[in-house]
């Protein structure tokens, strides 16, 4: 074999076994940033790079790798912006009528696209090109069908697709694009330069044989073009938010502000409250600890009764050494079977107390509950709620805008399962329809909604229930 190719094999080997750390590392970070699926498929698609690699005894000639289109994808997975992540490296299948004289045959095509997740709030399909620039043909070729075939055919399936349909489609170029394919691009599909920053750096570092750790592999994707093709325009933001914005200066004008407060509702919730307490100053709506903030689409967050519950629950606001304190039989007889249950989220609320879990999160945005959810809300908390656990249910309703149940197309164009009930479609399609993030325990519901391919936007938290306090 030769040396110089020799080398590159070795290299290579040494990527596909640190991208699939990489993987591992994915599946564990917070916001449920890679499902099993995914997890899987990448996996496999690593896996079988290095089995090829290793099989291989005898080149003469420069070896081809695709490990950098895997490497470029998990890349793409790290950024922090790219959130709900659905479907990795598998095709999309769309019917295509193919007309010949009189007659109209439907074919199924498949569409690859490498990422479907949500980006900037709204869905979207990713396609990943690790390609040399001057290897990346327009038109069709004995090599290639070319990319502009491959952008037709990715738009036909986008629009005519339901569930899974993205509101853009981001092409990811690692090593950059020529003038020419750049121009066609802007002309022909209106593509432009994307206005988020992925990081430029990729460096994986390695333990040598002595315990130090060193550096071994590194790229750097300072080249990368990263460009959008909008495949719908989304014109409901403006209306929406002027309708929030009148329905927030009428809460607003009901004289919601620290002033108005209760003094027993507990002080992480007071100030959980005041980070979204709003108050009017010369006919404008301000946040009363960011004056400064506008309204708009990125400002708000949609809350779910789990999250609600979450936020009132005694459990969340100083009662655990107290429940601690009470005799297990007590609370047995309290709580039936769900003692445990109950235990158990005594102990997650110590370790990982709900407010620094969340406060991040509904610090400086605008919180919106669906009619269903204040409903169902109200309903659990005059039922189960104690006196203070309702006293917090009261203000906390007082900072959130009610809007009307309105899921989104794509939601409710999903089969109603046991797993994907209606009332999950319509409130979670409800924050979809509004391009804001849910909040929610429920992670059954989430795992079946990735199941079927569909990226949301969503933020998981740990359950905590109402204790009578």
């Amino acid at each position: 074999m030769n040396m110089e190719v020799g080398a590159q094999l070795e290299t290579a080997k040494k990527r596909c076994r640190a991208v699939i750390e990489r993987i591992e590392k994915l599946s564990t970070s917070t916001n449920n940033k890679l499902c099993a699926s995914c997890q899987r498929t990448l996996f496999k698609l690593a896996d079988s790079e290095l089995r090829f690699l290793s099989s291989v005894s005898s080149v003469s000639t420069p070896l081809s790798v695709n490990i950098g289109h895997i490497e470029a994808v998990v890349h793409i997975l790290q950024q922090p912006f790219v959130t709900g992540v659905s479907r990795v490296c598998r095709p999309i299948p769309f019917l295509s009528t193919n007309r010949n004289g009189k007659k109209s045959t439907n074919l199924t095509i498949d569409v690859h696209v490498d990422i479907v997740c949500t980006l900037n709030r709204n869905p979207v399909w990713i396609i990943v090109s690790d390609r040399n620039p001057k290897y990346i043909s327009w038109d069709k070729s004995n090599k290639s069908k070319g990319l502009k075939l491959r952008i037709q055919q990715a738009l036909v399936a986008a629009r005519s697709s339901v569930a899974l349909k993205p509101s853009s489609i981001i092409l990811f170029f690692s090593y950059g694009l020529n003038k020419e394919i750049y121009e066609k691009l802007k002309n022909e599909f209106g593509a432009a330069e994307l206005g988020l920053e992925f990081s430029v750096f990729d460096v994986d570092f390695s333990e040598d044989l002595e315990g130090d750790w060193i550096n071994v592999l590194s790229r750097t994707y300072r080249e990368a073009c990263v460009l959008e093709i909008k495949v719908t325009e989304i014109r409901e933001a403006a209306s929406n938010a002027e309708c929030v914005e009148d329905s927030f200066l009428e809460a607003a004008g009901q004289g919601i502000s620290m002033g108005h407060m209760g003094k027993d509702v507990g002080n992480s919730f007071s100030l959980l409250i005041s980070r979204m307490a709003l108050c009017v100053r010369d006919g404008k709506i301000a946040d009363s600890t960011n004056p400064g903030i506008q309204l708009g689409e990125g400002n708000f967050v949609h809350f779910d009764t789990t999250a609600l519950i979450a936020l009132v629950s005694g459990i969340s606001n100083g009662a655990t050494d107290k429940l601690l304190a009470t005799s297990e039989a007590e609370l047995r007889q309290r709580f039936k079977g769900n003692y445990e249950f109950v235990i158990g989220q005594v102990m997650s609320e110590i370790q990982h107390p709900i407010y620094v879990e969340l406060g991040s999160v509904i610090s400086g945005k605008r919180g919106i509950i669906c009619q269903s959810v204040c409903s169902e809300f109200k309903e659990l908390v005059s039922m189960c709620g104690g006196p203070n656990e309702k006293l917090r249910a009261d203000q906390l309703l007082r900072c959130l805008t009610v809007i009307p149940d309105s899921p989104s197309e794509r939601m409710m164009s999903l089969p109603t399962t046991r797993k994907l009930a209606l009332k999950n479609k319509i409130i979670f399609g409800t924050g979809d329809h509004w391009h804001a993030p849910t909040i929610t325990a429920n992670m059954a519901f989430v795992r079946a909604i990735s199941q079927t391919g569909m990226s949301l936007f969503t933020i998981g938290h740990r359950p905590r229930a109402l204790t009578g306090d």
